[in-house]
């Protein structure tokens, strides 16, 4: 049984996610922007649509016909706060392009009536809540 994701369960997945993506960028140097890109485009197509951030909060990506995130679709759904995530690394007007992009994602989110953001309209996909078995998300 799924529900629709609260606003503010989705976006502290998402600052999860984004501080996981920070921290490889600051580990990893050389690769670290890479790392941290790569993660953002690609966290919600693995694990049943379950970044580490949606894992901690019970939630999960599906594609609007009910079937698991697929890499693409994560890709698709994590474009723009990819992009934001990529102007970061550019001191100061980079850090406000960042703010930016995710104050125009959290606009689009609060103000839909399907409760998707720009990204999930792009991808058709949803934010679920999970209950009972995590791992049963999105069926085939």
């Amino acid at each position: 049984m799924t529900t629709p994701a609260g606003l503010l369960s989705r976006v502290v997945a998402k600052v999860v996610d984004l501080v996981l993506a920070a921290v490889a960028v600051e580990l990893l140097h050389e690769t670290g922007l890479i790392a941290g890109l790569v993660y953002i485009l690609t966290a919600d197509g693995f694990f049943n649509g379950r970044s580490p951030g949606k894992m901690l909060l019970g939630l999960s990506v599906v594609r609007a016909d009910g079937g698991r995130c697929t890499v693409k679709e994560s890709i698709l759904r994590n474009l723009t706060v990819a992009l934001g995530f990529l102007l970061w690394r550019v001191p100061l007007i980079g850090w406000l392009l960042f703010l930016a992009v995710l104050a125009f994602e959290f606009i689009v989110l609060y103000g839909s009536d399907t409760n998707r953001r720009l990204g999930d309209e792009i991808a058709k996909t949803n934010v679920m809540e999970v209950a009972g078995d995590k791992g049963d998300v999105g069926g085939g």
